[in-house]
């Protein structure tokens, strides 16, 4: 298995564990990847799962000590007042967004474009999306990216197989997306930047991108093989492989959530070699939060958590985008 196929089998495993996915459901899921015999053992072996706690509020956040950099560390951004008080409506008369199509390397791509509708110039923010695919959540979350004065592109890995919501078995999306060699990700992304780098509104030297859970695993995969990324926000996204990651030359903010130690467990090493390569690096652990507790439709959705990781987003591409 590549290291998102092994990152996902083992999510699906840990949601078997806490109970946020029947056995059933973990099977497909799992052996999507693995095939249906590794699936069975793989569950066999983990006993009966448990039952799973509900979300608690989270305190302020821990931040580790950033690498070395030239530039001044961000500020932390203020965070807005109510529980999905980021969420932008498809019809905000300030943002411009809809489904577009562009060229790739092999295939007709796919993908969901916000801009602001003000006349001018902005810059690029890529968005990458959850391995359920490009969903309206993730489409949210680009308008989010407009909205605060960005181009927002989130590219639907799943163009091959006709958009995701074309997939009939919404079950077999993360095997797709597993599946697929990592670097063809990486290169829809550089396709989706060229269509976005060819639009007049566009700043095309101002680059950024946030990803969260697989599509932080891939945010890191473009911050390492895309030189032209001036900032990258994976949430709680696998690594790439050790050897890739002085080939990063974005500045990362890094999210994480406490109680989230199966992706925890990397960040030791994460820190060591970012350092020991001179790159800009900050990781935040949000006390109290589960994996993917940004996802506001999810079961683990945490407001304080989302709403303070997702400030901090913004004013970490403030100061490495815009700037």
């Amino acid at each position: 298995m590549n290291h998102l196929q092994k990152y996902l089998v083992d999510e699906f495993v840990e949601d078997y564990q806490e109970g946020h996915l029947n056995r059933r459901d973990a099977l497909k899921r799992i052996a999507g990847i693995t095939g249906m015999a590794a699936a069975i053992q793989l569950l066999a072996a983990c006993g009966q799962p448990t039952t799973t706690a509900a979300p608690t509020s989270a305190p302020a956040p821990t931040t580790a000590a950033e690498a070395p950099t030239s530039a001044p560390a961000p500020t932390s951004a203020p965070a807005p007042a109510g529980s999905v008080a980021n969420s932008v409506a498809a019809d905000d008369p300030t943002i411009s967004a809809q489904a577009v199509e562009f060229p790739g390397a092999d295939a007709t791509l796919r993908g969901y474009l916000a801009r602001p509708v003000a006349e001018g110039t902005y810059p690029i923010v890529l968005v990458c999306h959850e391995n359920r695919g490009l969903t309206p959540h993730i489409e949210d979350v680009t308008r989010r990216v407009a909205k605060a004065g960005y181009i927002g592109l989130a590219v639907d890995l799943l163009a091959r197989e006709g958009g995701t919501s074309k997939v009939a078995d919404q079950a077999s999306i993360p095997g797709l997306l597993s599946g697929a060699p990592p670097a063809r990700h990486v290169q829809d992304f550089k396709s989706g930047l060229t269509y976005v780098q060819g639009q007049p509104y566009a700043q095309a030297d101002k680059i950024g991108m946030v990803g969260f859970c697989f599509g932080g695993g891939v945010t890191w995969l473009v911050a390492a093989g895309i030189p032209e990324l001036r900032a990258a926000v994976p949430f709680y996204g696998p690594p790439p492989p050790a050897e890739q990651l002085p080939n990063v030359s974005a500045a990362v903010l890094a999210i994480y959530a406490e109680r989230d130690q199966r992706i925890n467990g990397s960040l030791p090493t994460v820190e060591a070699a970012m350092q020991a390569n001179g790159k800009t690096f900050k990781s935040i652990i949000y006390p109290a939060s589960d994996h993917a507790f940004h996802n506001d439709t999810g079961t683990r959705y945490n407001p304080e958590a989302a709403t303070a990781a997702w400030a901090e987003t913004l004013a970490w591409f403030e100061q490495y985008v815009k700037a």
